[in-house]
């Protein structure tokens, strides 16, 4: 199999967001008078979108959950968007994929603005044909939405296209949408997690992805 689109997840994929995203659960959750202390039993909350687990988790109503996320929002803005790390060898990756002419897409559950400030943040922006991710009003927050919605405006071809994302969601989604997928094992899903949704290849290592690529 040819692949030249190749669609990346972002959190847990291309970054380790586990301190800006847990820093800005526990600040959202402050605002609303619930205090939790422990970074790891928020975990759960780096990759799926954030309305769904606050509605799962804390039970949250409409509206609940609507201020949960703009206090997540004022802390990630300023904060927790910086506290970040991107994984050893992604550029390395991304680099040799641009020099064999395969079209590099982001597909978040994160919003555009902010995924496109992460990748400038780390300088890798240039390595992106196109960024595709969720609106500021919770629009294209699901991962199969995202993915149908790049292959439908950039008429993608699905037999050349394959999706990269370490979660259940992002080989869901890429299933939902008759393409290939491949799971990596480095970020925050389990392996179970993982071979549970049936993703065309696992890898365990980053450099990995390259092999299953080529």
């Amino acid at each position: 199999m040819s692949y030249i689109n190749i669609l990346f997840d972002l959190d847990g994929t291309l970054t380790d967001p586990y301190l800006g995203i847990t820093n800005s659960i526990k600040y959202s959750l402050g605002k609303l008078g619930i205090t939790e202390e422990n970074n790891d039993k928020l975990k759960l909350f780096i990759g799926p979108p954030l309305e769904r687990l606050f509605m799962e988790y804390y039970s949250f109503d409409k509206e609940t959950v609507k201020k949960a996320v703009g206090y997540y929002r004022e802390y990630f803005s300023e904060k927790g968007i910086y506290e970040n790390t991107l994984y050893d060898g992604i550029e390395n990756i991304l680099t040799e994929l641009n020099n064999k002419n395969k079209k590099c897409i982001l597909a978040t559950s994160k919003p555009e603005i902010f995924a496109g400030r992460i990748l400038e943040y780390f300088r890798i922006s240039t390595y992106f044909k196109y960024i595709a991710g969720s609106n500021m009003e919770g629009a294209f927050v699901e991962k199969e939405d995202i993915i149908r919605r790049v292959i439908e405006k950039y008429k993608l071809d699905k037999k050349e296209t394959i999706m990269i994302g370490d979660r259940k969601y992002d080989i869901i989604g890429a299933n939902r949408n008759g393409i290939d997928s491949i799971g990596v094992l480095y970020g925050y899903g389990s392996r179970e997690e993982m071979e549970n949704e049936k993703p065309k290849y696992l890898c365990a290592g980053i450099m990995d992805i390259l092999k299953i690529i080529e």
